[in-house]
C-alpha cells in the first residue's frame, strides 16, 4: 500500500495497489472491493498496448498504465492499523463526470458519520467533491 494522505483523528489513507492488498481489504471490511479491483485491472491490462518500437521488455510501461487507467482504490486506517472506509476514485488520466466515486465502510456501512472530515481530506487531495450523496451507493434505513 501507498501512503495517499494523512486525516484528521490519527488516520491515514493508503491507496491499495495490489490484488493481494485488494483481497485482505475486502477480508478486512467484508465487501467485495477485491472483485472491483480485479474487473478494473482485467480491464485496464486489455488496453494496454505495448511501443511498437520494443521487442524484449513489452511489458515495460504496464505497471505505469495501470497507474493511469485505473480507478484509484483506497483504504483509511487507524493509527493501529484497522479498516475504517474503502474508496473507489476515478483514475488519474481525467475526471470522468461520469464516473461515480464510491466510499464504503466496514460491510458496505456508511462510513460518512463517523468519518466526514477524513473523506473531506481525501477529496481535497485529489481535487473531488465526495459528498455523501453521490459516493455512497447503499440507501438503509
Amino acid at each position: 500500500m501507498q501512503f495517499v494522505c494523512d486525516a484528521p483523528g490519527r488516520k491515514t489513507w493508503f491507496r491499495i495497489e495490489t490484488e493481494a492488498e485488494a483481497a485482505l481489504e475486502s477480508d478486512l471490511m467484508d465487501h467485495a472491493v477485491e472483485k472491483h479491483f480485479r474487473l478494473a485491472r482485467e480491464q485496464a491490462t486489455a488496453s494496454y498496448a505495448p511501443p511498437p518500437s520494443v521487442s524484449v521488455e513489452r511489458n515495460i510501461g504496464l505497471k505505469a498504465h495501470l497507474q493511469r487507467i485505473m480507478p484509484i482504490f483506497l483504504t483509511l486506517r487507524d493509527d493501529e492499523g484497522n479498516g475504517l472506509a474503502t474508496a473507489m476514485l476515478p483514475p488519474y488520466d481525467g475526471h470522468d463526470p461520469a464516473f461515480r466515486p464510491i466510499i464504503v465502510g466496514p460491510g458496505n456501512s456508511d462510513p460518512y458519520p463517523e468519518h466526514e472530515s477524513a473523506i473531506a481530506i481525501l477529496g481535497k487531495h485529489f481535487g473531488l467533491t465526495l459528498d455523501r450523496t453521490r459516493c455512497y451507493p447503499y440507501r438503509r434505513s
